[in-house]
C-alpha cells in the first residue's frame, strides 16, 4: 500500500458521516488489543480552544521530558498532523502499517453488518500508534461533543479538560448551550478530575457540576486570580502564573483563558506526582505552535491566517482586530462551510474589513463564493466573489502597509497557506 492508497482508505470513509454510538470504536479497539488501555491520557472537550489547551498541555510535557503523543483535528497542511509525538507527525511508513492494521479489523466487522465511519477508524489508529510507541501520556482531542465520541471509549483519564462552550453542531449536539454542555460532559469519568475553562456560561457551570457530583469526580474550575496578564501583541501574550513568567505564542483574551485552563490541568497532574518543573512550563509555554490559529504569514505587509469557523472563533477574531489593528486598512479573503453560521461570523468580522474576497474552498459542503458574498454584502460595501484560491489571492492584493486577513475555515487555511506565504515572503 502506497502513503495515497492509504490517505485514500480513510477518506473512503467520509461518507459514512457522524454515527453516534461507542459500540464499533469498542470494538476495534478490542481487536487491536485495547491500545487505549495502555495509555496515561488529558481527555479535551470543547467548542473552542480545544487545539490550543491541548497543543499547551502536550508542549510542556514534552519539556518535561515525557514521550507526548498529541491527537488534534482538524488538520491544516498534512493529514498526518492530527497523530504526532513529540511534535513530530507520524512518519508515512507507520501511517500506512497503521491504516493496514486497522482496515483488516475494519473489513471483519463490516462483514458483520458494522459500518465503521472515518473518525472512528483514526481514533483506533491513533491510539494503536500511541500505544506501539510506548507514549508516557497522550493529550487526546474531543472529535464532536463528548458523550458519543469515539475518543470516550478510554478509561478515566489522568485529567479531562473542558474548553470554551458556544453554539456548534447544534444539529447533532442540541439547541441549547444545557444540551450542548451535558454532550460535553460526557467524558467525566467516575472519580476523575475535570478543569473547566473559566469563562463560561452559568448554564454550563450547573451542567458539569451536577454531572461531577453525580460521578463523583473533582471540578476545578481555572482561577484566574492566579495570573496577571502583561502585554499582548500580535506576537504573543505575556503571563505571570504563580509569580511564574510565562510567555505563549497566542494573543487574545480568550488565549489567556484557553492558558489557565492548560495550567490548571498541569498542576491538577502535578498534584498526581508528576514530575513538571517550572522551567518545562516555561519551555512549552513559549516554544507551542498551532498553524492558522491567527497566524501571522508575513510582516510586511502584514497576512494574518485565522481557521475557526464558528461564532466564537468570531468573537475572538473581532477581539484581535479590535484591539491591534483598529485603523489600519483590512482586506479580508474569507471562505466558510454552508453548515456554519455564516451571518453571525459575518456579523462579528465583516465589518472590520474595507474589502472582502469570498471564495469556496474544496470541500462538498463549502458555502458558494457567490452566496458568501451576497451575505457578506451586508455588512461590507466592497465584497468579490473570486472563482478560485489563486483569482482570490490576486483580487486581494495589499500594499506594504496594510493588512490581509484570511478566514473563515480550515479547509481554506488548508488550500491556501502555501500560496499566500509564496507571494507575500519573497
Amino acid at each position: 500500500m502506497t502513503y495515497e492508497e492509504a490517505l485514500q482508505k480513510i477518506n473512503d470513509r467520509l461518507v459514512f458521516g457522524v454515527k453516534p454510538g461507542l459500540e464499533r470504536i469498542q470494538a476495534l479497539c478490542e481487536k487491536l488489543g485495547d491500545p487505549q488501555k495502555r495509555t496515561r491520557f488529558i481527555h479535551v472537550a470543547g467548542t473552542n480552544g480545544k487545539g490550543t489547551t491541548c497543543t499547551l498541555i502536550a508542549s510542556v510535557l514534552q519539556a518535561a521530558g515525557f514521550r507526548t503523543g498529541l491527537y488534534t483535528s482538524p488538520y491544516v497542511l498534512d493529514f498526518r498532523e492530527r497523530f504526532r509525538i513529540d511534535g513530530e507527525m507520524i512518519p508515512k511508513t507507520e501511517l500506512i502499517e497503521e491504516v493496514e492494521r486497522v482496515a483488516a479489523i475494519a473489513a471483519e466487522l463490516e462483514a458483520q453488518g458494522e459500518t465503521i465511519t472515518e473518525f472512528e477508524f483514526i481514533t483506533a489508529l491513533a491510539f494503536d500508534w500511541f500505544a506501539r510507541r510506548a507514549c508516557d501520556f497522550v493529550v487526546l482531542e474531543v472529535g464532536l461533543g463528548g458523550r458519543f465520541d469515539a475518543t470516550n471509549v478510554i478509561d478515566t483519564p489522568e485529567a479531562a479538560a473542558v474548553a470554551s462552550i458556544s453554539f456548534d453542531h447544534t444539529a447533532v449536539l442540541g439547541d441549547t448551550l444545557e444540551k450542548i454542555a451535558y454532550e460535553k460532559a460526557g467524558i467525566v469519568k467516575s472519580g476523575g478530575s475535570v478543569v473547566l475553562y473559566p469563562v463560561q456560561d452559568e448554564a454550563v457551570t450547573r451542567t458539569f457540576s451536577t454531572v461531577c457530583a453525580e460521578r463523583g469526580a473533582k471540578l476545578f474550575i481555572a482561577d484566574e486570580s492566579r495570573m496577571e496578564v502583561g502585554e499582548t501583541t500580535l506576537a504573543g501574550t505575556a503571563i505571570t502564573w504563580d509569580g511564574l513568567p510565562l510567555t505563549t505564542p497566542f494573543t487574545g483574551a480568550h488565549q489567556v483563558h484557553n492558558a489557565a485552563t492548560a495550567l490548571t490541568v498541569l498542576g491538577v497532574l502535578r498534584e498526581k506526582g508528576v514530575q513538571i518543573p517550572d522551567e518545562a512550563l516555561q519551555k512549552g509555554f513559549s516554544s507551542a505552535y498551532i498553524p492558522a490559529r491567527m497566524e501571522r504569514l508575513s510582516e510586511k505587509p502584514l497576512v494574518l491566517l485565522d481557521g475557526g469557523h464558528n461564532p466564537g472563533c468570531a468573537a475572538a477574531l473581532h477581539e484581535v482586530l479590535t484591539t491591534h489593528l483598529s485603523g489600519r486598512k483590512i482586506t479580508a479573503v474569507m471562505g466558510i462551510m454552508s453548515d456554519k453560521d455564516s451571518m453571525r461570523y459575518l456579523e462579528l468580522t465583516a465589518p472590520h474589513f474595507a474589502k472582502i474576497i469570498t471564495v469556496a474552498p474544496h470541500n462538498p459542503r463549502a458555502l458558494s463564493a457567490e452566496a458568501l458574498a451576497e451575505e457578506a454584502a451586508v455588512f461590507c460595501a466592497d465584497v468579490t466573489p473570486a472563482s478560485s484560491i489563486e483569482e482570490a489571492l490576486r483580487l486581494s492584493a495589499v500594499g506594504d502597509d496594510e493588512v490581509l486577513v484570511i478566514c473563515g475555515s480550515f479547509f481554506l487555511a488548508s488550500e491556501i497557506r502555501e500560496l499566500a506565504i509564496e507571494r507575500y515572503t519573497k
